[in-house]
């Protein structure tokens, strides 16, 4: 899918795992935005990223994997209409539109997996840019877990549930 301004999104493949991983990387190291522990390895990491019932996407900017997402259902069985995803992106790709690409890209390609909605279970409040970049796509926040996160500098922070509906009556995936 091309999303605009040279970003193209498609599917991850392993070849793209070294350039997912110094995404990821520093990402999770800072441990300010993933409940992920700081000192997963690689392929822990990857083996999480690429892991059912995701599936992984790069976006790639003049020949450059700047940042990846992975997609998929947020629960099995009655929650299965719902998607998840998640997102990261190099900081070279800051103002670039390619975090806006990337949640377009998880939109449609999930309404056309045919889940009805999306929802993110835990968006880090202090998160500001994520934050207000999903409310720009569309989602809402519905629900705010007080202080359910350890945040490395400031201590308790609270989390985000932020749901967007994508389509009419649920269909099963």
């Amino acid at each position: 899918m091309t999303a605009g301004g040279g970003l193209t999104i498609r599917p991850a493949t392993p070849a793209d795992h070294d350039a997912i991983w110094a995404i990821l990387e520093p990402v999770y190291r800072a441990g300010e935005t993933y409940c992920i522990p700081r000192d997963i390895t690689r392929p822990e990491a990857i083996a999480d990223w690429f892991g059912h019932p995701f599936t992984a996407f790069v976006a790639v900017l003049d020949g450059r994997i700047l940042g990846t997402s992975h997609v998929g259902a947020n629960r099995p069985a009655g929650g299965s209409h719902v998607a998840n995803a998640s997102f990261a992106t190099h900081p070279d790709a800051r103002g670039r539109g390619v975090a806006r690409g990337l949640v377009e890209h998880a939109k449609s390609w999930a309404a056309a997996q045919g889940f009805a909605a999306m929802q993110f279970n835990f968006v880090v409040s202090t998160n500001a840019d994520a934050v207000h970049l999903w409310q720009k796509a569309g989602f809402s926040i519905v629900g705010r877990l007080p202080g359910a996160f350890r945040h490395p500098q400031l201590g308790p922070v609270d989390g985000l549930v932020m749901f967007h509906t994508l389509k009419g009556e649920p269909d099963e995936p």
